[in-house]
């Protein structure tokens, strides 16, 4: 049984690998979201992370912007996370967020966690790498995503209900019922799975 700890790291250490292995002609491309070229996502990734801090009174450690360098600002940010996780009482303290009152360390796991999973589809889609998500990480996403209430799925779909310029989800994509599971995950969370870049 993976602890949040251990989830979390593995999930990371797959999307630095993924920005570690991107073709740098393909940062500018487009991604599956209309709104964000490849870099942006992991631009997104970082932001997410930092996001994490500072109910805790930490703020991220000195780093590279994306624009400069992709991989040592993930990386960067993925320290800091682990750090949180790394250490008990950061860990058990007490956050808010739009999901209710809970521990940093299942914030993390619910909210960062998660994202990682989905944005390393996201970017290995729009760079030209290994796509396919871990069935555990589907199936546990997909266990999660359905059981969400119709009124909270709706709230997640509407633009900037968190703040100006978030969307935690897009409008859902109709895939075939007999799909894969993790094509169907992907429609349910606004996602066409069928999307390429175009070629150019």
């Amino acid at each position: 049984m993976e602890t949040i700890a251990q989830r979390y790291r593995r999930r990371a250490d797959a999307v630095v690998r993924l920005v570690a292995g991107v073709d740098p002609a393909r940062w500018a491309g487009p991604s599956p979201c209309a709104a964000w070229t490849a870099r942006a996502g992991v631009d997104h990734l970082v932001m997410m992370h930092g996001a994490r801090l500072g109910p805790l009174g930490r703020a991220p450690s000195p780093a590279p912007a994306v624009a400069d360098d992709p991989l040592a600002a993930i990386a960067s940010a993925v320290g800091d996370v682990t750090a949180v996780l790394d250490d008990p009482v950061l860990a058990a303290t007490t956050c808010t967020s739009p999901a209710g009152t809970m521990t940093a360390a299942r914030q993390i796991d619910e909210v960062l966690s998660d994202d990682l999973v989905v944005h390393a589809w996201d970017l290995a889609r729009a760079t030209g790498q290994d796509d396919v998500m871990d069935p555990d990480d589907v199936a546990r996403l997909w266990a999660s995503t359905t059981a969400i209430p119709t009124e909270v799925m709706a709230t997640f779909r509407t633009p900037g209900a968190f703040g100006p310029g978030i969307e935690v989800y897009g409008p859902e994509v109709v895939v075939p019922e007999d799909a894969r599971l993790q094509d169907r995950l992907l429609g349910l969370l606004g996602r066409d799975p069928r999307w390429v870049p175009a070629i150019r």
